[in-house]
């Protein structure tokens, strides 16, 4: 009937469900955080590698979760 050209409304697609909706979110977010402390302790800490592990700490406040315990 109408034509929608928004983003998906439906639960399935929520950042902040922590549940069975949220599929594997948490966890590529820890495999994530890992790699990029491999290549940290490899190159160093270059910009990138510091702009890309602020957004990994903050998903990270956004799920709960304590990066010191991973």
């Amino acid at each position: 009937m109408w034509l929608r050209n928004k983003r998906p409304h439906s639960k399935v697609y929520s950042v902040r469900q922590k549940g069975v909706y949220s599929g594997k979110k948490i966890e590529n977010a820890i495999k994530h955080f890992k790699k990029l402390q491999q290549r940290i302790a490899f190159e160093g800490e270059t910009l990138w590698l510091k702009n890309a592990m602020s957004l990994v700490l903050a998903k990270f406040k956004k799920f709960a979760i304590n990066p010191n315990k991973i």
